[in-house]
């Protein structure tokens, strides 16, 4: 480390050493994105010393302030931060960046880094994930704040640039926060006019200012993104507000100090240069040959800045012990939803659909399973995009999540399927809720860049995909999934589960309760399904294990039928013509390939004998995938084409999905 350059103080030291890490860490692994975290420093900087309400010697300190970076390009900028306020970050590290085994990774990840709150890259997730968060706060502030105890009270700040603005589910996020009235969501927009192909007027001219007050959202433009008291007092005015959020427009320079890069496509994704960085050091007043540098006094800065955080939790704490003693039935529960641990007995609760009077549709089902969860589990919290009713996602005992009541569980996402996932991501990121969210399986594809998010930071969210198959009926190969399943399965980390009744819809769901480091797709039906008979055909509680055998002969099978969901019925009905034929069959329900696959290979086998090369499985979606069940010698009753438009009944039928069929298929085999 070395003194500080003569001349400058310490509040320009300070932002210039985030701009000459970044510029060095970038240079090192000759890759990166310098131009935004060196436009950035100035914000950055007021922000995370002088208003962001954070200990970094407890990250997980429930009531902080969250920040999210959303263009996640700029990384370096958090890296930055994150080393100077002591994070645990070490000058190594960033030494490191972009390096196998690296702490600073290409672009941030939630649970790799500390002090990490999200994984952004993508842009417009981290935004809509911050949209997310402030939902949480508000709601687990309207549960558990009693006058005088404010035990939940903090802001949640996202940068975004003018590609997080370009991306369509920001649009969708910031519409709904607006609607809202999420006060305490501030965001801070880098308006240095710059994108990857080169000045942002060649695709992007609208007034972004008049766009975000139409969504009922304050804006305070700083018209010089370099001036740290006008930063200060934007930040100050997006505190006091209580109505509305806040986006900050800061007019700021990409690569600024740059001589030859400064406001230039050049700056946005590409090092800057060993001799570029040295005039860039010389014009803001460092010392040009220096690399990596931290002078004691910055780095002294830094660090006292953030002793305040520390007396803020102890604070807060101060605070939560006198909640206890006047409130311990919240405090309890407090406690519990926090830590995602349930007290009661919840599963008990779940109904049993043994003595149902007739076929029930799987998303029915589902519906009657979430309300005996909800009524027990204060955590989950959710809705659909507009599709509630068809969905049944309702709570029935709860009220909607608005503007005037935040208690509400009912979140009304309306036509916004993107949004809504990164929504649920960034609830399900501020810990304290158990969200899911609902929509036509079909629409998946609307949200998949938040789904796989979710995946790959390990968030339990739970979807609730209906109108599974082409069985949707008269609406046709536009609204009927065929390439979605296979589609999900894809996403590593993701548990997709199709049960073939209401007792498997009920598994399903306590299995997708119970997960705490992956999130789970229910994709269930639109029309009516028999409850299956469990006295004659039992099990259903190995639905945990992916597959089970549902129906066998009692002699070794000859043939087995292996099916998913609304096909698991008319596989039984198939089972019952080949006995009577006389040919030994099995029926196996695969709800869950994902499950399946992490089961052991005795168990597996017991399933699935691999001396029993006559297998026919059935799905009313695409074929592939199902031939590393079904082996070479195997068949797949699939749909390799897009459905039609006809009653549900027709459409099954006249693409195969009968017993007849099933039974031709299972005696070519033989």
């Amino acid at each position: 480390m070395n003194d500080c350059p003569a001349g400058l103080d310490i509040d320009t030291q300070c932002v210039n050493t985030i701009r000459t890490l970044s510029m060095d860490a970038i240079q090192k692994a000759n890759s990166g994105h310098p131009g935004a975290p060196m436009g950035l420093a100035p914000a950055a900087y007021v922000l995370w010393t002088r208003f962001l309400k954070h200990n970094p010697q407890n990250p997980d300190w429930a009531d902080r302030d969250r920040f999210v970076l959303s263009g996640g390009h700029a990384s370096m900028l958090l890296y930055s931060l994150l080393y100077l306020t002591g994070y645990g970050l070490t000058l190594d590290d960033i030494k490191n960046f972009r390096q196998w085994g690296s702490k600073t990774p290409g672009h941030p990840e939630f649970g790799h880094t500390t002090g990490v709150e999200t994984t952004t890259g993508p842009l417009g997730q981290g935004f809509t994930n911050a949209v997310g968060m402030a939902i949480a706060e508000r709601h687990l502030a309207a549960l558990f704040n009693r006058p005088g105890h404010e035990i939940v009270s903090h802001n949640t700040f996202v940068i975004c640039g003018d590609g997080d603005m370009m991306e369509g589910i920001t649009s969708e996020a910031a519409s709904l926060a607006g609607h809202l009235g999420l006060s305490k969501l501030i965001c801070l927009y880098d308006d240095n006019r710059i994108s990857i192909e080169g000045k942002t007027d060649i695709t992007f001219t609208e007034d972004v200012t008049m766009r975000f007050a139409a969504y009922n959202w304050q804006v305070i433009t700083v018209k010089d993104g370099n001036d740290l008291e006008e930063i200060g007092n934007a930040v100050e005015a997006a505190i006091k507000e209580t109505g509305k959020p806040s986006l900050i427009r800061l007019r700021t320079h990409i690569a600024f100090g740059s001589p030859n890069k400064q406001d230039t496509a050049d700056a946005h994704g590409a090092p800057l240069g060993e001799e570029e960085i040295r005039l860039t050091k010389q014009c803001l007043g460092c010392g040009p040959d220096e690399q990596f540098c931290v002078p004691e006094k910055v780095l002294a800065h830094y660090q006292a800045s953030t002793q305040k955080g520390a007396e803020s939790e102890k604070q807060w704490k101060d605070l939560f012990e006198t909640y206890v003693n006047q409130f311990p039935e919240l405090a309890a529960q407090w406690n519990a939803m926090m830590s995602g641990a349930y007290e009661t007995d919840w599963a008990a609760a779940l109904p049993d659909f043994a003595d149902s009077s007739g076929p029930i549709a799987t998303r029915g089902a589902s519906g009657t399973v979430l309300n005996a969860a909800a009524d027990k589990l204060p955590s989950l919290i959710g809705g659909s995009a507009d599709l509630a009713p068809s969905n049944k996602t309702i709570i029935n005992s709860a009220s909607d999540f608005q503007k005037d009541n935040y208690s509400g569980r009912n979140i009304r996402f309306g036509v916004r399927e993107h949004a809504m996932g990164g929504i649920l991501n960034g609830m399900s990121l501020h810990k304290g809720l158990r969200p899911f969210g609902g929509t036509f399986l079909v629409f998946a594809d609307y949200m998949r860049p938040a789904i796989r998010l979710a995946a790959l930071m390990n968030q339990p969210v739970i979807y609730v995909f209906t109108h599974d198959s082409v069985a949707v009926g008269e609406d046709g190969p536009t609204h009927q999934p065929v390439e979605h399943l296979t589609s999900l399965r894809m996403i590593p980390n993701l548990t997709v589960i199709r049960p073939a009744d209401a007792t498997e819809t009920a598994a399903a769901w306590q299995y997708a309760i119970e997960s705490t480091d992956a999130p789970t797709a229910l994709i269930l039906s639109r029309q009516k399904l028999a409850v299956i008979d469990r006295s004659q055909y039992p099990a259903s509680g190995l639905l945990k294990n992916g597959a089970y055998v549902l129906a066998d002969s009692d002699r070794t099978p000859e043939v087995i039928l292996i099916a998913s969901g609304s096909e698991v019925g008319i596989s039984l009905e198939a089972f019952a013509t080949l006995s009577e034929k006389g040919v030994a069959a099995r029926v196996v329900s695969m709800p869950s390939w994902e499950l399946f696959d992490k089961m052991p290979a005795d168990y597996k086998n017991s399933v699935l004998p691999p001396d029993v090369k006559a297998r026919v499985a059935v799905e009313a979606g695409i074929p592939m995938g199902w031939e590393k069940y079904t082996g070479d010698r195997g068949a797949i009753i699939g749909i390799s084409t897009f459905g039609a438009s006809a009653p549900g009944d027709t459409v099954l039928k006249n693409f195969g999905f009968t017993a007849d069929n099933i039974v031709e298929t299972a005696l070519k085999l033989l």
